[in-house]
Order: structure tokens, then sequence, then C-alpha cells
């Protein structure tokens, strides 16, 4: 048990060192953040499985609190309604869940970002697809080689491991770093 325990701590590290060139990139994505929010735009987000639970954390993480008291800022999972995912995908399939509800709440100038470990989700996809068409601000979380989700985005941050358990660690790592620069850097909103 204890190689096995160690195993996963070097593997751990190993993708900590995959996104350390990275940083960068989670500057731009704070700063569109921070520019949406301060343009009383909105954020939305979404995945699935385990990046569903993401979406949702860093949503609440954003419209309640991170570390310091502020206002509530502007922030969405798509993945907390049960109701609308299981009524979209019965009348248009699974790969439409996300893109639907994009299209029904999502504003031009939104910042939507889709969250998959494979890059390749079709319903993560889809939504970007569309929110680029209504000309929102996309941007990506993806594992592996990025996939095709990483093309689609304005703006995508890649942990580029094969081992979805420690890419999930690694858009964990970046939400709360980005939800810490935005309780830094958007201070008009601080209380």
């Amino acid at each position: 048990m204890r190689e096995y325990i160690e195993e996963e701590f070097n593997n751990h590290l190993k993708a900590l060192d995959a996104v350390k060139s990275k940083f960068h990139t989670l500057e731009k994505i704070s700063q569109v953040a921070i520019n949406v929010l301060q343009d009383n735009k909105k954020i939305i987000i979404f995945g699935n499985g385990g990046s569903a639970a993401d979406a949702q954390h860093i949503a609440a993480e954003l419209s309640g609190r991170y570390k310091r008291d502020r206002l509530g800022l502007a922030a969405i999972s798509l993945t907390t309604d049960s109701s609308a995912l299981t009524a979209i995908a019965n009348d248009f399939g699974f790969s439409s869940i996300f893109q639907r509800q994009v299209e029904a709440i999502a504003n031009s100038g939104d910042l939507i970002i889709g969250i998959s470990t494979s890059g390749n989700s079709q319903n993560v996809l889809k939504a970007i697809q569309f929110a680029n068409k209504m000309n929102c601000k996309t941007v990506s979380f993806t594992g592996f080689d990025g996939g095709e989700i990483s093309k689609e985005s304005d703006i995508n941050f890649n942990v580029d491991v094969s081992d979805t358990p420690r890419v999930q660690e690694m858009h964990i790592l970046a939400g709360h770093i980005i939800c810490e620069l935005i309780d830094r850097f958007h201070n008009s909103l601080i209380k």
C-alpha cells in the first residue's frame, strides 16, 4: 500500500510539473473573468462526472465566497438542475444538455467555461461551439492532448497528462487560483 500511495503522490507532482508553464494561461483566464464580471456579465461553467463537480465547486466559490467577504458574483453551473438535464437529454439527446442551456441563459459577452478531461466530450464541445456563435468568451479546461474542445475555445488550460484523476486535480487547483485572482483584483466588488 505504501508504494502505491507514494506512486500516486509522485504522479500528482508530475502533473503539477506539466502545468507550471501555464501560469500565463491562468492569468489570461482570470483577466477575462474579471472583465466579464465588471461588465455585469456572468460566468457559466459545466462538465461531466468529476468535471461536473468541479463546475459546481467553482461556481459556488464565486457566487458565495472564496476566501474573503465580497458581493456574490454571477456564476452558474449547468450541472445542477436535474430536471433540465433529464428533459433536454430525453428530448434532444445527451450531447445537447449544455448547448441547450447555454442557448437559454447565455448572453453575448458572458464567459462560458467547459471542462473535459479528455477534451472530446461532445456535450461540452457543442456548448462551446454554440457559445462562440453567440459572441460569448469561451474557455476550456482539458487534459490529455486537449482534444477538439481546445481547438474551439478562445483560451484553453490543458493538463498534458493522460491520467484522469491527475488532470482533475490540476483543474480544481487552477479553478481555485482563478477564484483567488478574482478576489484580489476585482476590487470593485469587495465589501
